[in-house]
């Protein structure tokens, strides 16, 4: 059974692998590169990947990843669209969806993927990961805006994996409790509210020292890596380090 909840005909032996997730496609690539045959466009790392590409995480091209005849297809429920999965379902190909909000689903579900989709034993490099993030918080907490968009403005909400990182380094998101995953807030709004960061990730949107901060005048501001406030995969070894010094 994936994240959520569909049975899952995954071979004994799993030789061929499609990605159509990012931070997964990164997490393969470190564990079983040889299985992996397929990603999407904006699967990134590592940098020298070289896989059949398979259009995007919002419009992937069924027939090339039919082509190349997978055992398994790696999907994640908030960055795949249903009718696709579906659509590959009903094709005959075993897809297996997570579905990650936490660091602790992340560490969770990881290990089934791997175990359950994969079959492959645990990596070396999760259990690295989860004990970089065992160490509790130090210092005061801090309140943060997250924007993820700009024209118009939009931040993490409400049970965002963003969200929870940050938590776990001391920092809480002022819209945590919003209705919406990732509502969009006049600017007028976010800068009123007089958090002790604005933390600006370089994707989806690129935030950069001359594209961002300009906007919260007298508010602290921070670039961050999205990649490492967003995937979940290798990055979470070095994260929690890099992010501490990037927030400041």
């Amino acid at each position: 059974m994936d994240d959520i909840g569909a049975p899952v005909m995954i071979p004994d032996t799993v030789r061929r692998i499609v990605s159509l997730v990012p931070s997964l496609t990164e997490s393969v690539a470190a564990t079983v590169p040889d299985a992996l045959v397929g990603a999407t466009d904006w699967c990134s790392h590592p940098a020298d990947l070289d896989v059949a590409r398979v259009g995007g995480t919002k419009n992937p091209d069924l027939e090339a990843v039919r082509r190349l005849k997978p055992d398994v297809v790696l999907a994640n429920a908030e960055e795949n669209r249903a009718p696709d999965i579906e659509a590959m379902r009903q094709a005959g190909i075993a897809v297996w969806v997570t579905r990650i909000e936490t660091l602790e689903e992340a560490f969770a579900s990881l290990g089934r993927m791997f175990a359950g989709a994969c079959r492959t034993g645990r990596p070396g490099w999760l259990d690295a990961a989860e004990e970089a993030w065992r160490a509790p918080a130090a210092g005061p907490r801090r309140s943060a805006i997250v924007p993820i968009w700009r024209r118009p403005w939009m931040v993490a909400g409400r049970d965002t994996f963003t969200g929870d990182v940050l938590r776990h380094l001391g920092v809480d998101n002022l819209y945590a409790g919003h209705l919406e995953r990732y509502p969009r807030i006049p600017l007028a709004e976010l800068v009123e509210r007089r958090p002790d960061l604005v933390v600006l990730p370089d994707e989806p949107y690129a935030f950069s020292a001359t594209d961002g901060p300009e906007c919260f005048p007298g508010l602290a501001c921070a670039l961050v890596s999205g990649r490492l406030l967003t995937w979940y995969g290798p990055s979470l070894v070095a994260a929690p380090t890099l992010l501490r010094r990037a927030l400041g």
